[in-house]
């Protein structure tokens, strides 16, 4: 049955591959079940003068929008990505939408519902899948190194890896010396993961990732145990063992999902926020499914990505359900890259993955301790691995290595794929129309829209 509804033996796989690819990519995603209730209600502990959000409902509206965007990619598309709610856009919600522009998280997650419904009209008109051909190889190429690179830096900044400097901005972790504390036996596990993460892969270990995930989580546990470790909350160094005394209950669900308020539905700033959260789900969205399908070999000989529709669909509709119970935009998440690189090609891995999700509700205690310097050796590896679309990109030619090294920039170092996306198309446009390279390039008229769009975005939006 497997075979017959997801097509394994075409896209030379087996279940085997498949179920440990979609743990591998749940894996790296996990820590979006800690992570997402404490970033979208970080304005309860800030004056908020509205009623408060529940934090353990928001665990559980994570995992279930989290699942269904799972299924739904795999039933829609066959595809091995996996969608939860979008880091960046938790923090979209939760500093900007609620507490600069003073509206109540109902009204935010109501935004977030009506950015969802138009999500899926540009999804059935096929406007997403028309940008996403419009895009020429070379920036597709890019943008997968640049997702490489960005995931890479996420990885490092999870791990304490590398930290801020007053003075040149960044900085590998200083360790303290004498006064060994959490942050550096942090750093060094990750790093000792890292190193874990890729002998494994030299020697060809099946499932060399998620294997060095769970022996770095190991050795994390075993530190704390030898009191390497201290556990501090208010500095953000929680438990790595798993703890079933205080389990979160699900009724808390109902404190969050069905909330929305559409009383502002026609204010400016109301638009306004529903405009952000579509522009950064949009190409953050085009820009994972660009970089993981490009690592992946999924592009045809022409650059296009088969079944895109579903899959766009799918991320469309996962952010309507999301909205419902209560969390930020659910979308397509460029960690997903890790269980392509277990192998990973149809929807059993998206599936498996969405299972993991939905059994979390049930394991809480023991998918929320995994730490992120034990997750993090993944991200950077994977980053590895997709920094190899480079070598498609002919930096010979500067009409396409300079707009694809600016894309490569912009992702990596503004900390977002959609920037890379933005400054990538407009410089590709520009160039090749100061140089009057344009119709010898034969670009979309698609792309003049977009490289318009991205301007006008950098003059009338703050």
């Amino acid at each position: 049955m497997l075979e017959k509804i997801f097509k394994l033996k075409e896209n030379h796989t087996n279940v085997k591959k498949e179920v440990l690819a979609g743990f591998t990519t749940f894996m790296t995603m996990a820590y979006i079940l800690a992570v997402n209730p404490t970033t979208m209600t970080a304005f309860n502990e800030k004056g908020y003068a509205g009623t408060l959000m529940n934090p353990n409902g928001v665990f559980f509206g994570t995992a279930i929008a989290a699942a269904i965007g799972c299924f739904l990619m795999a039933f829609l598309a066959n595809y091995p990505f996996g969608l939860a709610p979008g880091m960046g856009l938790n923090a979209y919600f939760c500093y900007t939408v609620v507490l600069s522009l003073g509206y109540t998280w109902e009204e935010a997650l109501a935004a977030v519902f009506v950015e969802g419904i138009i999500f899926v009209l540009l999804s059935l008109t096929n406007i997403r899948e028309a940008i996403f051909n419009a895009i020429p190889k070379t920036l597709k190429h890019a943008v997968s190194c640049g997702i490489g690179l960005f995931i890479a830096f996420i990885g490092l900044q999870n791990a304490g890896i590398v930290q801020d400097n007053p003075n040149t901005l960044l900085q590998f972790h200083k360790f303290s010396g004498k006064a060994f504390d959490s942050s550096d036996f942090c750093a060094l596990l990750a790093l000792i993961g890292i190193l874990i993460m890729a002998i494994l892969l030299i020697k060809k270990v099946k499932g060399g990732i998620l294997l060095g995930i769970l022996i770095t989580w190991v050795l994390g546990c075993l530190g704390q145990a030898a009191g390497l470790y201290k556990v501090n909350v208010e500095q953000h160094f929680y438990s790595m063992l798993p703890n079933f005394s205080n389990p979160a209950k699900i009724s808390s669900l109902g404190d969050v999902a069905f909330k929305l308020d559409f009383s502002r539905l026609l204010s400016g700033g109301f638009i306004m926020a529903v405009f952000a959260f579509l522009f950064v789900d949009m190409f953050d969205t085009l820009g994972t499914l660009i970089g993981v399908s490009s690592k992946a070999d999924m592009l045809d000989k022409d650059g296009k990505l088969p079944r895109i529709k579903g899959a766009l669909l799918a991320d469309s509709i996962a952010t309507i359900i999301g909205s419902v119970f209560g969390v930020s935009t659910t979308t397509t998440y460029v960690e997903s890259a890790t269980g392509v690189s277990e192998g990973g090609r149809t929807g059993l891995t998206a599936v498996t993955t969405g299972i993991l999700f939905a059994l979390s509700m049930l394991l809480a205690p023991i998918f929320t301790a995994i730490p992120s310097c034990a997750t993090a050796p993944a991200l950077i590896i994977v980053g590895f691995y997709m920094m190899a679309s480079v070598l498609s990109i002919d930096l010979n030619d500067m009409l396409e290595g300079i707009p694809a090294f600016i894309c490569i920039l912009a992702m990596t170092f503004f900390y977002s794929i959609a920037e890379g996306i933005s400054l990538g198309v407009i410089s590709y446009v520009l160039l090749n129309l100061f140089t009057r390279n344009a119709k010898k390039k034969n670009i979309s008229w698609l792309m003049y829209v977009l490289a318009v769009l991205f301007v006008c975005k950098y003059i009338f939006i703050k």
